[in-house]
């Protein structure tokens, strides 16, 4: 492949690499930001791992430290519709002019990670875009959140100086162990000595592995529920304790019981940033939280019916899901467009949130990892009767729309591709699936 000469070529070559393709290690990734100066060291890095929540966290925190004045990048993964949603400075994504020139920068100085014997991977060549980007862009502050594991994460190239773990959860589980203790020991990778580290509830299994991780290297951990927590405040809203302060009258922009839990830890990591001169008051936290956008976690795009977007794609997030459902649209029919990666351990996902609704409809996604749906339609519906398999996305949502009444709920769920597709459609076209009144 020729080196690409154009900002266009520049992004058509970061398309061509494969984004599914995983080759563990931090070797290459620190030889390539060797090889341009060592760009991470010229911010302060907040490092966040997890297996649901780490997004929304991160959300949270940048968010914050907007707030308090501070000149924030933040490099978030998967996309939703464009990739230029990963690099995102003061809020604002990466332009596609800046980004194919970001990557012609990298290249010119590195050669090498286009090189067959060289070669980055997708999620790695946009971790050192990223990096690359925020020096030159002279951010105070990177909030990083891990791809899919923490030890071997090309985001681990890093020196945070703070950093978080959100709910464990099974996912990933070729990569990372078929234990929750093994891949919470991959998630606690990122831990570093003296550095401290925000830790979520956790199962038992979990919290063994991240402590014992913890005191192997050295790193104070503040544990939700003993060290710090939110809770609702009896004047209205939340109020949330940690060592560093007491918090009042929070009020949260993101959706679901569990994002009290998110905004637990990203006050906390944000009570310790404080501590380490990276000034945020009170008042830069609770306006964070209140403004926090991150979409397809909960996202309601319209009205008769409800058409709700979250990317739930493993147990742990479907649990969430469903609690989110029960408090948000209690006694609502919910009608599921569902599709899945073939990789994904669907069988748990199908059988929490499938019987909980009057219809699903089954959707390939716009992956060569989709699993056809015919391939599991007998499955679903085992566990709900009205369920069906489409040929497109298009025809999924059509025939959703066709089944639920103007009260119901149109959920589209079961992987981040899924809502991303949808939300682009649904965006331009959303008056369709929607009933007069």
């Amino acid at each position: 492949m020729a080196p690409p000469r154009t900002p266009q070529e520049a992004l058509a070559f970061l398309a061509g690499l494969n984004p599914s393709g995983i080759k563990l290690g931090l070797e290459r990734v620190h030889a390539t930001l060797e090889a341009l100066g060592h760009p991470e060291r010229r911010y302060r890095v907040l490092h966040v791992a997890g297996t649901n929540g780490k997004g929304s966290t991160c959300a949270f925190a940048a968010s914050a430290l907007r707030a308090a004045g501070h000149k924030v990048g933040l490099y978030t993964s998967p996309h939703l519709e464009r990739v230029n949603e990963r690099f995102q400075v003061d809020g604002a994504d990466i332009s596609d002019e800046v980004l194919g020139c970001r990557i012609l920068e990298v290249l010119e100085r590195c050669p090498d990670a286009a090189s067959a014997s060289g070669m980055l991977t997708y999620f790695e060549f946009g971790t050192v875009v990223a990096l690359w980007h925020f020096a030159q862009e002279a951010v105070d502050v990177a909030v990083l959140e891990t791809g899919l594991g923490g030890r071997l994460d090309a985001t681990n190239a890093t020196q945070p100086l703070v950093t978080a773990i959100t709910p464990i959860s099974f996912d990933h589980m070729e990569y990372l162990g078929h234990t929750l203790g093994a891949i919470a020991g991959e998630k606690a990778g990122i831990l570093k000595p003296g550095v401290p580290v925000v830790v979520s509830r956790q199962e038992p299994e979990a919290l063994d592995a991240i402590s014992r991780v913890a005191g192997q290297v050295g790193a104070p951990l503040l544990l939700e529920g003993r060290d710090f927590h939110v809770e609702p405040d009896p004047e209205g809203g939340f109020v949330y304790r940690g060592p560093e302060r007491t918090l009042r009258g929070l009020s949260l922009s993101l959706r679901g019981p569990h994002q009290t839990q998110n905004a637990a830890v990203a006050l906390a990591v944000l009570g310790q940033l404080d501590q380490r001169g990276m000034a945020v008051p009170p008042e830069a936290a609770i306006s964070g939280l209140a403004t926090a956008r991150w979409p397809g976690r909960m996202e309601q795009l319209g009205e008769r019916p409800a058409v709700l977007l979250d990317g739930a794609h493993n147990p742990g997030g479907v649990a969430v899901l469903l609690a989110s459902l029960d408090a948000l649209y209690p006694g609502r029919r919910i009608h599921a467009v569902f599709g899945v990666v073939a990789d994904k351990d669907r069988a748990p996902m199908m059988r929490a949130l499938f019987p909980r609704c009057a219809s699903v409809h089954l959707t390939p996604l716009d992956t060569p990892r989709s699993l056809a749906p015919e391939r599991y339609l007998a499955e679903a519906r085992a566990l709900c009767a009205d369920a069906r398999a489409y040929a497109t996305l298009d025809e999924a949502l059509a025939g959703a729309r066709a089944t639920a009444g103007a009260e119901d709920v149109l959920l589209c769920t079961g992987s981040l591709f899924l809502v991303g597709a949808a939300r682009a459609r649904l965006s331009r076209n959303l008056g369709a699936l929607q009933q007069q009144p």
